[in-house]
């Protein structure tokens, strides 16, 4: 696969506690030149952020996160804020507790509330899959599938694992109404991006297909000036 079709469908991401604004701001260059899906930013720096980028790259930002347990109200007041500063897509991460306790209408209606305070806007759900069995994993292809958002997502990449090609292939084979996959947390390969993307997923979070083909450049202009002598 050509990878300029698999930096298309990155979500280039930088979610440190420590990420700094010019950090982000060479985020958002690189997902400028490599025409990234989005750049995914802590929710401090959207404003600034989308200033900056204008309508060249989209901006995507996490709610909830990376634990899932804010109350409903506090994860719409991030996702009405973040709109307001003009994000263009959110990924919220569920309550996993309310999961365990079976509490499935809590987590659905939960979805669809945030969804509303997106007014439009993309909207992802985080379940981290590490946490989860794969029968509650398949509840929630069938929860997300069942609510408005539009992408189930595999994990925070925060937690103690990120996307498995296991849980990639669930999800494709339990999502429906036009649900779409995210992978995220440890792609660090184009053979993986490729392989994910084959079994079902149209966006992955990750941070270091960027770097991959940042480092294939460098190694093009290398062999273009050994050839020049």
């Amino acid at each position: 696969m050509d990878i300029k079709k698999i930096l298309s469908l990155v979500d280039h991401t930088l979610l440190s506690q420590s990420a700094t604004w010019e950090e982000i701001k060479a985020l958002l260059d690189d997902g400028i030149k490599y025409s990234c899906a989005s750049c995914c930013i802590p929710a401090s720096y959207v404003k600034q952020a989308k200033e900056y980028v204008g309508e060249q790259l989209p901006i995507c930002v996490v709610v909830g996160f990376p634990n899932g347990y804010s109350t409903t109200a506090a994860k719409c007041f991030e996702t009405e804020d973040a709109v307001n500063n003009g994000v263009d897509e959110v990924d919220m991460v569920i309550n996993i507790g309310w999961l365990k306790d079976k509490k499935y209408d809590l987590i659905l209606e939960e979805i669809n509330a945030i969804k509303a305070a997106c007014h439009g806007k993309v909207l992802k759900v985080i379940i981290e899959t590490c946490l989860l069995t794969d029968e509650e994993k398949i509840k929630m292809c069938e929860i997300v599938s069942n609510s408005n958002a539009d992408f189930i997502k595999t994990s925070t990449g925060f937690s103690t694992a990120g996307a498995t090609m296991h849980d990639v292939e669930l999800f494709a084979k339990h999502v429906s109404n036009g649900t779409k996959i995210k992978a995220a947390g440890g792609i660090s390969s184009i053979e993986d991006a490729e392989k994910f993307i084959s079994l079902g997923a149209s966006r992955l979070g990750t941070s270091r297909i960027v770097k991959i083909a940042k480092a294939l450049e460098k190694g093009e202009e290398h062999d273009k000036q050994d050839t020049s002598y």
